[in-house]
């Protein structure tokens, strides 16, 4: 279930000491397409057995999964930098994607009879075939299990790329799914390098592909995808905005607008990263959120006292810092923060802006780590202008006393989830994505389960029914 050989860009180094821990080789374009081919002739055979079986062994993954939290978040926290408490979080929420599936994947793909004065017709569910998933670093485990859990119930076969820093997470969860059951060449894991992706793409074994990355690389994914005409669901950047509409509450909004921002350090797509704040109490969140910021203290994120941890790398660092000092020279300021503390690692101040305007970076890019810019808004109309304001569409939060209220706002904001006073969350029974330039389809839900689903038509019509029209 994954295996590797030729000198690599897949390395575990450790982003609070810079340490090099180990290094994998890649697989030669042989390797690779021995890979594909297996795959394909796994599909073919996992794709026959009862989805009972297949969702029972994806329930078994999630089992594992559960009993393996401790040493996956240790591997997480390791490569990527992640607080250990947190990634033990996202081991679990893993793990109840998996067992989410396990249980309900049989009902999401039942077949379902359609009404019709043709004849007796059903929908069926069934899987197109092999899958590509390329996954990113920030989370490694639940990225994976977001297109694992479904597919592999639904019958797809997968081949999984991560990122080059994680290579040992990604080792972990070949061998958690094969352990679950998982037969071989229904997932496997692939250290290949960028330049193969493409040649993936175009096999005609795959029949879909899912990226979450940047805007950039889905650009290049869905270019490759729409030549070849296959399927393919991005989820890509995001600015998430976090509107308050008043301070009722504030002590529990700030608390929530820290959690939005620093959660993984910042290093989300959905963490919210624009605070929109209401005229009336914009001084008073300013204020409580720089306490916040204040507090916080840079250490071993291994430990669980620790309570900021460093970005997943040191070019993660540095591009932050670009973005916040071309802010800082073209009038931005810097309420706290603003660089890099005095220490080893890859590391960045907890950081606030104010008077980010559009001729800065800070304005319409991603900034991704623990950097809050905060805007003014003189009403409800303007919060939602700034919101919309951005060439993502991925998530939101919009916090008010008034829930009313916060339902008109969230119903006007261009974005894929809105949340009402709460920042953004993943849970398996709700639906994930975005629109504009933060991708297209769905993850979790049963519209995960679906995107890459071939829904059938099945009509059956009386042998001695007359000849009717026909329409194609």
């Amino acid at each position: 279930m994954g295996t590797t050989t030729a000198a690599s860009h897949y390395a575990t180094v450790n982003p609070y000491t810079g340490e090099t821990v180990r290094e994998f080789e890649t697989l030669s374009r042989e390797e690779l397409e021995r890979a594909i081919a297996s795959a394909h002739e796994a599909f073919e055979r996992w794709r026959r057995r009862p989805i009972s079986d297949r969702a029972a062994i994806v329930g078994r993954a999630g089992a594992l999964m559960a009993e393996r939290r401790d040493r996956l978040a240790e591997l997480v926290t390791l490569e990527m930098g992640k607080l250990i408490r947190e990634s033990g979080e996202e081991a679990g929420l893993s793990a109840s994607i998996l067992e989410y599936y396990g249980a309900q994947g049989p009902r999401i793909a039942a077949p379902r009879p359609l009404a019709t004065a043709a004849g007796d017709a059903m929908l069926l569910t069934e899987p197109l075939g092999v899958l590509l998933g390329i996954e990113p670093w920030n989370y490694p485990l639940y990225q994976v299990a977001r297109i694992a859990a479904p597919n592999l119930v639904l019958g797809n076969a997968i081949l999984l790329k991560h990122a080059g820093n994680c290579p040992q997470s990604a080792l972990a969860l070949a061998e958690l799914f094969q352990d679950a059951g998982v037969p071989e060449g229904v997932y496997t894991n692939l250290f290949v390098e960028t330049g193969d992706v493409a040649h993936v793409i175009e096999h005609p074994a795959v029949q879909g592909v899912s990226l979450t990355g940047s805007d950039r690389a889905g650009a290049a994914v869905a270019r490759e995808a729409g030549a070849n005409i296959t399927k393919s669901v991005l989820e890509l950047g995001g600015s998430d905005p976090f509107v308050v509409l008043d301070g009722v509450r504030m002590e529990r909004t700030l608390e929530a607008a820290a959690k939005g921002r620093l959660s993984n350090m910042g290093q989300s797509c959905v963490a919210s990263k624009r605070f929109i704040v209401v005229a009336a109490v914009y001084d008073e969140f300013v204020s409580g959120l720089r306490g916040r910021f204040a507090a916080l203290d840079p250490g071993d994120p291994a430990d669980p006292a620790t309570t900021l941890g460093p970005l997943s790398s040191e070019r993660a660092a540095q591009t932050l810092m670009e973005q916040v000092k071309d802010a800082a020279e073209k009038g931005a300021t810097t309420v706290i923060g603003g660089g890099r503390p005095d220490r080893p690692g890859a590391f960045f101040e907890p950081t606030i802006l104010t008077g980010v305007t559009r001729g800065m970076r800070a304005y319409h890019e991603e900034l991704f780590g623990p950097v809050a810019v905060v805007h003014r808004a003189q009403n409800d109309d303007e919060a939602v202008a700034l919101a919309n304001d951005s060439p993502y569409g991925l998530g939101g939060s919009v916090f008010s006393g008034d829930e009313q209220r916060a339902r008109r706002v969230a119903d006007l904001l261009e974005s894929g989830m809105v949340y009402i006073n709460h920042p953004a969350l993943s849970r398996p029974e709700l639906p994930f994505g975005g629109v504009k330039r933060s991708g297209y389809g769905r993850e979790l839900d049963e519209l995960g389960l679906l995107e890459f689903a071939n829904r059938k038509l099945i009509c059956s019509v009386a042998a001695d029914a007359p000849i009717g029209d026909f329409a194609g």
